[in-house]
């Protein structure tokens, strides 16, 4: 089971990839060559084709990726009669096809699936249906809030929006999140001015550390994206306010306690920590184009354009060509491109964060 796992991850990354599309496409449809079953095999033909259409925009828009290669490590096997249930976790790298000296080789990410064989006409195991358990094909990584976000009186005065097109995007009280330009070939290049007062190679060396094996000091979240944030932000030197249970959902409060219910919602919350960071602390700074973001800034996204943000992300490089690559929890993910979010994720609203 373990073998056909493997071959059967193995071709669905590959038709993301430039180099074996057609040769997985055929693979697909083909359920007597890959032991996976005729409804699995006819499902994945269907997202095959989506699948190969982000491909081709990938190329166009950044060069795509070149291979996949994919790793599966088993977790738990559970075999009742003629089905079985296995639990694996499977680790992929999405190379680049070209990449300037010194930028990340490979987008990685890591996930865990659920998946369940039946025996088959020959007696040999049939791959029945693959649960992915962080979405890598869905709207995207969401934090939701487990209770609804609360916010005081001048908080919802700030909360002016302004339309751009069909977009909404936040206004702040002074420079102000202003729609983010993301026109790479008019965005300028800005660098952060030198400060004492944080360590941003620590940001960016927490992030590279845990972006796949979570800190075991920090609980993880169902939705773990702004606790990972809030974590490689204290590994930089942000100081956590006081608060308790009484404050845990006051937007100008940020600490982590033993419990849930003694960690504020700024914490794990994305919209709740934007609160925080932009408005209360002045810890960051809102920039008006998501290409001016350097190494350890924080870039977020409102998937629905619903005026609540969902996700959190840390800049862990900007390329010599000013390609910028990120990473986040839920999905586990390192040195995405920023070009590729963009253009998988076209109807979003981001908001850039200098730290």
């Amino acid at each position: 089971m373990l073998e056909i796992t493997t071959g059967y991850l193995q071709e669905r990354a590959d038709v993301i990839t430039s180099d074996t599309a057609p040769k997985v496409r055929k693979a697909f449809a083909s359920s007597a060559e890959s032991r996976i079953t005729a409804a699995l095999a006819a499902k994945m033909a269907r997202e095959a084709a989506a699948l190969a259409q982000l491909r081709r925009g990938l190329e166009a828009e950044n060069g795509g990726y070149a291979r996949a290669e994919v790793q599966v490590t088993p977790v738990s096997t559970t075999v009742n009669g003629d089905q079985a249930t296995v639990e694996v976790t499977e680790d992929a790298r999405l190379y680049y096809p070209t990449v300037p000296v010194g930028d990340p080789e490979f987008e990685e990410y890591s996930v865990p699936h659920t998946m369940t064989f039946t025996k088959g006409f020959d007696g040999g195991w049939l791959l029945n249906s693959d649960k992915i358990h962080e979405d890598l094909t869905g709207p995207g990584p969401v934090t939701q809030l487990t209770e609804p976000h609360s916010v005081t009186a001048s908080d919802a005065e700030d909360e002016g929006q302004i339309e751009t097109g069909s977009s909404t995007e936040r206004t702040s009280e002074t420079e102000g999140d202003k729609p983010l330009d993301t026109d790479a070939q008019t965005a300028p290049t800005a660098a952060r001015a030198a400060s004492a007062r944080y360590n941003y190679s620590n940001m960016v060396g927490y992030a590279n550390k845990h972006w796949k094996r979570a800190n075991t000091n920090y609980r993880t979240y169902g939705s773990d994206c702004t606790n990972f944030i809030s974590q490689a932000m204290t590994a930089g030197g942000w100081n956590t306010t006081s608060g308790g249970f009484l404050e845990r959902k006051d937007s100008d409060k940020w600490f982590y306690g033993s419990f849930e219910s003694t960690t504020s919602y700024t914490w794990a919350g994305a919209e709740n920590w934007y609160w925080f960071a932009k408005k209360h602390s002045k810890r960051t700074k809102p920039l008006n184009n998501v290409w001016k973001l350097v190494s350890s800034d924080v870039l977020q996204a409102d998937w629905k354009r619903d005026g609540i943000i969902d996700h959190t992300m840390i800049v862990t490089k900007r390329g010599k060509k000013g390609e910028i690559y990120l990473t986040y929890h839920t999905p586990s993910k390192h040195n995405v491109k920023l070009s590729t979010l963009l253009r998988k994720y076209p109807n979003a609203s981001w908001y850039a964060h200098r730290t």
